[in-house]
Formats: C-alpha cells, structure tokens, sequence
C-alpha cells in the first residue's frame, strides 16, 4: 500500500515522471490496465464530455477518476507538442510520422524508472477486485474469460461462504 501510494504522488503531484509512465501506471493501478490497452488506446477512445476511455475488448467505456483523467490530459498534452497524425495517445519519436501503436518493447521499459512493471500493478488491482467482488462481474466489466480471473481466487477463501461447524 505504501508503495502504491508513492506511486500514485508520484503521477499525479510531480512532472518527474514521464506522461507515458504516468498515463501507463495510473491506468494499470487504478483501473487494471494491461500494457497492451494502453498502448493501443486511441484518440477517438477518449469521451471528454464523459470523462470515460474505451480500453481494449472491455464491453464498457471505463469512467475516469479525476486523478486518471488529469494525468490523460497531460499525456495528451504530451502528445500535441509532437504535432502528429497518429491516432494513438502514446506516441513516440518512431511513431509520430506514421500511425502504427508504440512498440510493444517501448512500452514494456516505460515504467524502467518507478522499478514497477505495469503488469504487476495490474494484477494486484485485479486481484483485490476479484477477492472483494463476484469474479464472474469482473470478468464480465473487463472483457475477460471467467476462467481468466480464477488465479486472482488463489489461496483466499471467504470465510462468509464457508460451512459453519455444529457446535451442539
């Protein structure tokens, strides 16, 4: 928890961190993002007028905190100052003349810095929200397959469902 909340501070109150790495790491923390969502999330992706992303196959348009939707802003910001065509919010100096995603070794090293990778922030998320909630809904919420999110289950038990011994 501590680390994630350095982390947090850390993307959203300082400009040490890279828009990318913010963008990449906020998603992944808050709204279990995969490095692969983000890196295809696309400009017309985003409803401003509701604050919402389309990530990825998730059924629904993901609702963006204030926190998530300040550091997109300033991805995109980011993203104006290399005045490009391409239809992605992650571009890179490669990218910006074409219209091809970042590179998928580009976005593996983005989060090199905080020495966090993405995808264990992700699954951490997803973990908490599969040992709090129905896993059958968060399967369904972020378009994956029931059976995808039962390694999240492991070694936790809900001592609500389990029998009560007979104490006569």
């Amino acid at each position: 928890m501590d680390q994630q909340r350095q982390l947090f501070r850390r993307w959203t109150t300082t400009t040490d961190a890279h828009p990318h790495e913010a963008l990449l790491g906020m998603l992944a923390l808050l709204h279990a993002a995969s490095s692969s969502e983000v890196r295809h999330l696309r400009v017309d992706d985003i409803d401003p007028v509701n604050r919402t992303i389309q990530l990825g196959k998730r059924p629904h348009p993901v609702p963006m905190d204030p926190a998530s939707w300040s550091v997109l802003e300033r991805c995109l910001a980011h993203r104006e100052s290399q005045r490009t065509d391409n239809p992605h919010v992650i571009v890179t100096k490669i990218t910006k003349s074409g219209r091809s995603a970042a590179s998928t070794a580009y976005v593996s090293h983005i989060m090199d810095p905080c020495r966090v990778p993405p995808r264990t922030l992700r699954c951490t998320r997803l973990a908490d929200l599969v040992n709090t909630l129905d896993p059958k809904l968060v399967a369904a919420a972020f378009g994956m397959d029931p059976e995808g999110v039962m390694i999240y289950l492991a070694d936790h038990v809900d001592e609500g469902r389990l029998p009560r011994p007979n104490t006569r």
